[in-house]
């Protein structure tokens, strides 16, 4: 089991630790609800430093960075990120990431903690045609996200930088706690505003204290992975090894839109005709119309009762006191105010398809 920099300091403050994608992480402080409720109203700061890191460089990352990824990078500009995925060679995904164009020929991928050797692996398989340069920074970088409605205000005192010029998928290079040269991104996960702070190891500690001093008239609480799922999930944000995987297709889970064929890349032919015939199956939101909460892997019916599906993902939501969940449906079932039913136990629980962010500001 790894560790991350903080590990000390989050045990330190009462975390409840647990196994997460081969790390040690703070599933929670002092309570889900209490969590996710101070991130939608206040600001809250994650150790999401288990994220993946890959520098990718030289005349040729751009050609690497388009033949392996989904969306089109050629629309990048210095400054700007953008979300995507990669496509394996079956129809399904490898991950899906973000990547940041930081200096004409310098981008970097950021991955998700539990793909970080297999998505190496696949992307290095293609450079070696390619031949750009790629360094894995994984292991030395950490992750520090800070979000909510108040990030902005609370951690402007710690930056040069004028934190209200970044915008949603922009970043700035800064100072930023009294280091340097960090990454100051606003590519969040909640839906509540805010941002990610990348710097090296050695400089995590510095960062995490002051954000914490800085952020303290504003009721900053320290955030643990638990909230950052039920954050996320009133966004209908996927989630890897939930939502997606290498079976998953693109055009089931509603990827489209991140998935250009101005270019060619991975598989790009078969997901061209896949998505002219159309996917046999979408992924859906739901709330349920009764008491209950949908978890993953619970079938889904119709009003018959036959199963035309599974729950991806499922908690109860915190901001509106309901079941919610994500999950595939047949199509002819995937319109929105469909009816549909959540096996929970033994009871068929009534819930009706809707149009994703669950939770509007």
């Amino acid at each position: 089991m790894k560790n991350t920099a903080l590990t000390d300091t989050h045990i330190a403050l009462g975390a409840k630790m647990v196994p997460f994608a081969g790390y040690n992480m703070p599933v929670s402080y002092e309570g889900v609800n209490v969590e996710h409720e101070t991130v939608r109203n206040a600001v809250g700061v994650f150790d999401v430093s288990h994220m993946g890191e890959f520098l990718i460089e030289g005349p040729n990352a751009l050609e690497l960075i388009q033949k392996v990824t989904s969306n089109d990078a050629t629309k990048l500009t210095v400054g700007k990120a953008q979300y995507g995925y990669l496509p394996n060679e079956t129809g399904g995904i490898v991950d899906d990431l973000i990547v940041y164009r930081i200096k004409e020929e310098t981008y970097l991928l950021v991955v998700n903690a539990s793909n970080i050797e297999k998505d190496w692996n696949h992307i290095s398989k293609y450079n070696e045609a390619i031949g750009a340069e790629m360094r894995n920074l994984s292991e030395g970088y950490s992750l520090l996200a800070i979000q909510g409605p108040k990030a902005m205000e609370a951690m402007q005192s710690l930056s040069s930088v004028d934190l209200s010029e970044i915008k949603f998928y922009n970043f700035v290079v800064g100072d930023f706690a009294g280091i340097e040269h960090v990454i100051i991104s606003a590519t969040g996960y909640t839906g509540s505003g805010g941002f990610e702070i990348y710097c090296k190891n050695n400089e995590v500690q510095q960062v995490w204290d002051k954000v914490l001093e800085a952020g303290a008239d504003f009721g900053i609480k320290p955030i643990g992975l638990a909230a950052r799922d039920t954050l996320r999930l009133e966004m209908g944000y996927c989630l890897y090894g939930n939502d997606i995987d290498d079976t998953t297709s693109p055009f089931a889970a509603g990827l489209g839109w991140v998935t250009k064929f101005t270019k060619d890349f991975v598989n790009s032919e078969a997901l061209a005709q896949e998505k002219e015939e159309g996917p046999k199956q979408k992924l859906v939101a739901f709330q349920l119309d009764e008491k209950g909460i949908p978890r993953q892997g619970y079938a889904i019916l119709d009003e018959n009762g036959k199963e035309i599906g599974k729950v991806t993902s499922g908690t109860m939501s915190p901001s509106l006191s309901q079941g919610i969940g994500l999950g595939y449906v047949t199509t002819e079932n995937a319109k929105v105010d469909s009816k549909i039913y959540i096996q929970i136990r033994k009871n068929q629980v009534p819930a009706t398809v809707v149009k994703l962010p669950f939770y509007k500001k």
